[in-house]
């Protein structure tokens, strides 16, 4: 991006882990001040030790985006590191308790999966605001999924939550528009991220034949590609773009498959 983010502020949610350290490593190596956050302090540690043996350098902030006084705590932090912010990408996320029939999930369980993924968005969004108005071309990037559009069994509350945060998008694009402020998300399909965990929970890809062949890319997808569209999304090479949902899934939602 010659050097646009060499003097950008970017705080990436669930940024030790995954997609998110994909996402920290491509700004950081863009040379943005990159700030991320996790709820396991154990990976944030790791992702630091990660990227400084790459002389990357990024900020650490543990915080649960569910948790409202957290995320506060979390935007006054990086208010008096930097004094502003201008890229905030929402990437935090948890699929997990899944695969419950409807009838065994609880309440308490599916509230749990919409609190991370729609709730936090929504609360570093509100929070982030003042810092993002002080930012220059400020951008949202939020990290949705392309089970917002289609479905395997009993996956009920990561399913509705980013169904949630895709609509929360074009809602916040045109809500934030007088501020000046683009918001856009990104679809993810199947991203293999089994390499990019913190240390003792690494697990080596392995993809069979019939996996690479449900895309027509023919393979499965890496946070690099994740990455290289935030940097386009989160740039004035996008200035045109707002209230969008990029999905990048290698043509995966878009095969129809036959069963003979």
């Amino acid at each position: 991006m010659q050097n646009y983010y060499s003097s950008k502020v970017v705080l990436i949610t669930g940024g030790a882990q995954g997609i998110g350290r994909g996402l920290a490593q491509a700004f950081a190596l863009e040379k943005a001040q990159v700030v991320i956050t996790d709820l396991d302090w154990d990976a944030g540690a790791d992702a630091m030790q990660w990227l400084s043996k790459q002389h990357l350098s990024v900020e650490f902030i543990p915080c649960d985006v569910s948790k409202e006084q957290q995320v506060q705590q979390l935007m006054n932090k990086v208010r008096q590191q930097h004094g502003r912010l201008d890229v905030l990408i929402n990437n935090a996320g948890i699929a997990s308790p899944a695969r419950k029939p409807l009838a065994q999930l609880s309440v308490d369980e599916f509230d749990t999966v919409l609190s991370v993924n729609l709730r936090g968005p929504f609360l570093c969004a509100k929070y982030a605001l003042p810092l993002l108005e002080k930012g220059t071309n400020p951008t949202i990037l939020n990290i949705t999924s392309t089970r917002a559009f289609m479905s395997e069994p009993n996956t009920f509350g990561y399913t509705a939550a980013k169904g949630g945060l895709e609509a929360l998008t074009h809602s916040m694009a045109v809500s934030l528009a007088a501020q000046h402020i683009r918001v856009n998300a990104i679809s993810p399909g199947w991203i293999e991220t089994g390499n990019w965990q913190k240390e003792g929970q690494k697990i080596a890809p392995q993809h069979s034949p019939e996996d690479k062949e449900q895309h027509p890319a023919g393979r499965v997808g890496t946070p690099e590609d994740i990455a290289e569209a935030a940097l386009f999304l989160c740039s004035d090479k996008a200035g045109f773009i707002t209230g969008q949902s990029l999905t990048i899934d290698g043509g995966m939602t878009v095969k129809m498959i036959y069963h003979e």
